[in-house]
């Protein structure tokens, strides 16, 4: 299943939770421009409203290898599924009035690859200079010579950040967690 980017191996290690969000609640996300697949730039610290945004390491792609010991990260693996669950469930966050984004450290063009492979409806921030993690010290690690971002999903209201989700795991699950989340807290 190496090549299968859809579905997660049974087998993954699962990643624990090491209080490296704890400090994220009640923090406004920053003022902080990033290019996105629509073509713009979209800044985080402005948006009204509901935002989930999900952080996530990297995205796969049909021909290329994953980076050599990629399944024994814990949280690495998973990002296609997660995206395409948030995909998958984008009309139930449209009528609890809540934008979806996804940001990863990919090149802007990598993941307008990945929008249109996957058929992404709303959209990814490159955050090619982690410019994110380090204004608000979200957790990162490395692998094959990258740094990148531990998954991890944020809640915010008008800009201020209510609910944190980390460890992400399953991923897949994780849209799920979140709009059982924002049903209870907005119903």
């Amino acid at each position: 299943m190496p090549g299968n980017f859809r579905h997660t191996p049974p087998d993954l290690p699962v990643p624990v939770d090491d209080g490296a969000a704890d400090h994220l609640l009640g923090l406004a996300l920053p003022a902080l421009r990033l290019p996105s697949t629509l073509g713009t730039e979209i800044d985080l610290g402005a948006q009204p409203g509901l935002l989930v945004a999900y952080v996530y390491p990297r995205t796969g792609r049909p021909g290329e290898p994953l980076p050599d010991g990629w399944d024994a990260i814990p949280g690495a693996r998973g990002c296609t599924p997660q995206s395409c669950a948030f995909r998958d469930r984008t009309a139930a966050f449209a009528e609890l009035d809540t934008r979806i984004v996804g940001v990863s450290a990919q090149s802007p063009e990598d993941q307008r690859e990945f929008v249109e492979r996957e058929h992404i409806p709303y959209p990814l921030l490159s955050d090619t200079g982690l410019r994110l993690a380090e204004a608000l010290e979200l957790p990162t690690f490395t692998a094959a010579g990258m740094r990148l971002y531990r998954r991890l999903t944020l809640i915010a209201r008008d800009g201020r950040i209510e609910r944190v989700f980390y460890s992400v795991f399953p991923p897949e699950g994780n849209a799920d967690d979140v709009l059982a989340w924002l049903r209870r807290a907005t119903g």
